[in-house]
């Protein structure tokens, strides 16, 4: 497995990827995903296994410790000076699960945001995944306030 940073080659394979991981409703289509990658190309990794993309991570960078629905959705919320690196969504495909893809997806962004200066990440995600995100440092804030694609969310933070 190799990770690197995604291009706007890949575009049409990171929506497969995320497609093959959530509900239609909740996820991001190729073209949002093309505007992420036209804005922070550099906070996309992916990860590929014999020339195959298998998982990825992506998030813009955001001034404030959680996230809002419209940052989803609007590429230009992201702020590169900001202190915070967001996680839009870690992402393998279910074949490649509980091989260690997506630590080390998480790591390489993590490791990025540290060499940056942030303060910490943020991202939601449903109750389920809490324990997965407290192994990396994420805490629990609470109950978030998204209500993106209809789904209940919790804050979480790792601060550095």
């Amino acid at each position: 497995m190799t990770i690197r940073n995604a291009t706007a080659a890949d575009a049409a394979a990171l929506a497969a990827v995320e497609a093959a991981c959530f509900p239609a409703a909740e996820a991001a289509t190729e073209p949002q995903i093309a505007a992420r990658l036209a804005v922070f190309p550099d906070k996309f990794f992916l990860a590929e296994e014999d020339g195959r993309v298998i998982g990825f991570i992506d998030g813009a960078v955001i001034d404030r410790p959680t996230l809002t629905d419209d940052m989803f959705a609007d590429p230009s919320l992201h702020r590169p000076l900001g202190a915070w690196q967001a996680v839009y969504g870690l992402n393998t495909l279910p074949d490649y699960r509980r091989r260690g893809v997506a630590a080390a997806l998480m790591n390489a962004l993590l490791d990025a945001a540290r060499a940056e200066g942030r303060r910490g990440a943020a991202l939601t995600c449903k109750q389920a995944l809490i324990p997965y995100y407290e192994k990396f440092g994420y805490r629990l804030l609470g109950l978030s306030a998204s209500q993106h694609g209809g789904a209940v969310w919790y804050d979480m933070l790792l601060e550095f």
